[in-house]
């Protein structure tokens, strides 16, 4: 059966302790941890604020969907102001590259610790003077790298594709999870990535099967031609009742986590409603 989450990257003006609690009064059976400022920036994350994290989570009665390792904000004095994947996987730069592997692994030990199933990672884009040929050769060590970190510590790695990152569409997360033949890697399917680039989203679903380690849900205008920006459920043209039968389809039975962290200023109203719009597919 699959059961509704809330990513914590909605509450950004709000600690992570405090986010599981409010996520928690929304009606959640589950959270998703921002791995990243303001929340769990890994090099600054300490026993204490795992041990907050831990009295949260068994308060609030929460189980963790997925720690969410696409950004590393934090690296940066003075971070860019959207989405920055930087560094990548698939940086050229060895140390730059081995600094992003070592900070997926803390997030795979934090995955442990509080028993989540996955951590999600976006590969970045190419930057010039790296052809996507030695992208793709840097993304394949690197993963090899990261899941034999996660393999022996039972959590899954779920690619989370996005238009124009190195993988960005479900033929191509499916190929790599083909190429790399590992049991721990994944595909953490954006629902609005899915609808932004053009696909069918029930049908990447359904594509996907046995694959997804997570799903991330958010409305979008507009599909291909729309604009990339995170909507509450029923604000947008996504059809999740085609999205739930497709997962009821595929019999899949985890987390489907509400992603709004274009909502900062009112997480709370976000939360509320998107749960109230599809508390009736669960």
């Amino acid at each position: 059966m699959v059961e509704l989450a809330f990513s914590t990257n909605a509450y950004t003006q709000h600690s992570l302790p405090d986010a599981v609690r409010r996520i928690a009064d929304c009606g959640y059976a589950g959270v998703e941890l921002l791995g990243d400022e303001p929340h769990a920036y890994f090099p600054d994350f300490a026993d204490a604020d795992r041990e907050s994290l831990r009295e949260a989570l068994e308060v609030a009665d929460l189980a963790v969907s997925n720690i969410n390792a696409n950004t590393a904000m934090g690296y940066y004095d003075d971070a860019p102001p959207s989405a920055f994947f930087e560094p990548s996987v698939i940086r050229a730069d060895d140390d730059a590259r081995e600094w992003r592997v070592e900070y997926t692994k803390r997030a795979i030990d934090i995955a442990e610790t509080v028993n989540a199933p996955a951590v999600c990672l976006a590969t970045g884009r190419p930057l010039p003077g790296t052809m996507p040929e030695a992208a793709r050769e840097y993304l394949r060590e690197s993963l090899h790298e990261i899941l034999d970190y996660a393999e022996s510590r039972d959590v899954a790695v779920g690619i989370e594709y996005e238009p124009e990152l190195l993988i960005e569409n479900t033929d191509e997360v499916l190929a790599l999870i083909d190429d790399l033949g590992r049991d721990g890697l994944g595909v953490n399917l954006d629902v609005g990535h899915a609808a932004v680039y053009g696909e069918d989203v029930a049908e990447s679903i359904r594509r996907s099967a046995g694959s997804i380690t997570g799903i991330h849900l958010e409305d979008i205008v507009g599909g291909r031609r729309g604009k990339h920006y995170h909507r509450i459920p029923g604000e947008g043209d996504l059809d999740f009742r085609a999205i739930f039968d497709a997962l009821d389809d595929i019999d899949y039975d985890g987390f489907a986590t509400l992603e709004l962290y274009t909502y900062p200023d009112e997480p709370d109203r976000a939360a509320r409603e998107a749960y109230a719009a599809l508390e009736a597919y669960v």
